[in-house]
């Protein structure tokens, strides 16, 4: 390598909980650098989902990131070129590629649903991923099934 990876800029924790992880959702989740309107949406989801969850014991936060743990995958499949050959080989996931991915997939799923407002969206994913149901957590079962699948290929390991 001719260049040092980058070093990770720290992230502000976020005013309402005073975690990391919720900034990196909403930095995630923000359209064109609108941060306010992207932490308006979490809140409100938050919200919602305290109005609607079932688990009295637990907050909404604990909620969420339960729902974020349950979309988490720990396997992915990489694709390799072996003589001719395309192979869909197993790998397992670093610890900050798997939130990443869990977040992008919680984000991306919730705009495909059909409620009203994005914040009704993303608590009815919440809730559903955190109940080990919905789309994010059909796509870590579907990823894991791939990896599962193509467990024969993974002495072609880079």
């Amino acid at each position: 390598m001719r260049k040092k990876a980058a070093k990770k800029r720290p992230l502000l924790p976020d005013p309402r909980f005073n975690d990391q992880l919720v900034t990196r959702f909403v930095n995630m989740m923000m359209w064109d650098g609108k941060k306010s309107v992207a932490f308006k949406v979490f809140y409100d989801a938050i919200d919602i989902v305290e109005a609607k969850k079932t688990d009295e014991e637990k907050t909404a936060l604990e909620t969420w990131k339960d729902a974020l743990s349950n979309v988490m995958p720990h396997v992915e499949v990489r694709s390799r070129r072996v003589g001719g050959a395309t192979f869909q080989i197993p790998n397992p996931i670093r610890a900050d590629r798997k939130v990443s991915t869990a977040m992008k997939w919680l984000i991306s799923y919730s705009r495909k649903r059909n409620e009203k407002s994005m914040a009704q969206r993303l608590a009815s994913e919440i809730l559903a991923a955190a109940k080990e149901e919905g789309a994010a957590v059909k796509k870590r079962v579907d990823t894991h099934k791939m990896a599962e699948a193509n467990k024969a290929f993974s002495h072609f390991r880079f």
